[in-house]
């Protein structure tokens, strides 16, 4: 049985696990380069601090029977794999700070109204009246799905939300401008800086 270990921007606490996971992922790559830059320098594993005998032996013996072209315990990719990680992680961790800062707001529309959940993390569509077939294939080509536990139509609350509700006529809101004008903007890290 696999382990799912993916972080889910819905978690309440995914700006702090994906933080803990970017830590670990450093020191990851702080222990690579100091292992590699050991070995590059006295060519054995030998005295290396926290790594008893008989581990030095055997990462020796793995880059000693590794291909020729590895002359380190840690082969470049492993640690420009982690360092791409890292990387990732970074701009995730920054995508989901901003999401939250930005504050979402909803609005009415003839025949109901839409609510930024941002407890569930959610952009809901709640109707009046059941909609129509061809409202509800709408909503499903622009990713809303129905969610009976809340009795609406919902997405992941994000940008991407904002704009296919801006692309579906028949919720928008009443004034008639696009959902997308209705939201605050988010700072940008050059204005953040000011």
């Amino acid at each position: 049985m696999s382990v799912n270990r993916a972080i889910s921007s819905d978690d309440p606490q995914a700006i702090e696990k994906l933080a803990a996971k970017l830590e670990a992922c450093q020191k990851q790559q702080e222990y690579m380069k100091s292992v590699n830059a050991y070995y590059r320098k006295f060519g054995t594993m030998r005295g290396f601090p926290d790594l008893s005998e008989e581990q030095a032996d055997k990462m020796d013996a793995t880059v000693r029977s590794g291909y020729s072209w590895e002359k380190v315990p840690f082969a470049p990719y492993y640690l420009s794999n982690n360092n791409t990680e890292i990387r990732r992680l970074k701009q995730r961790l920054e995508s989901l700070k901003q999401s939250r800062e930005t504050g979402y707001t909803g609005w009415t529309f003839a025949g109901g109204k839409a609510v930024a959940n941002t407890e569930n993390n959610r952009l809901q569509l709640l109707f009046d009246e059941k909609p129509d077939a061809e409202k509800r294939t709408v909503l499903k080509q622009n990713g809303f799905h129905w969610a009976p536990s809340e009795r609406a139509w919902q997405r992941q609350l994000n940008d991407n939300a904002i704009y296919a509700a801006g692309r579906i006529d028949f919720i928008r809101p009443e004034n008639g401008e696009s959902p997308m004008r209705l939201q605050p903007k988010a700072k940008r890290p050059q204005e953040q800086e000011r």
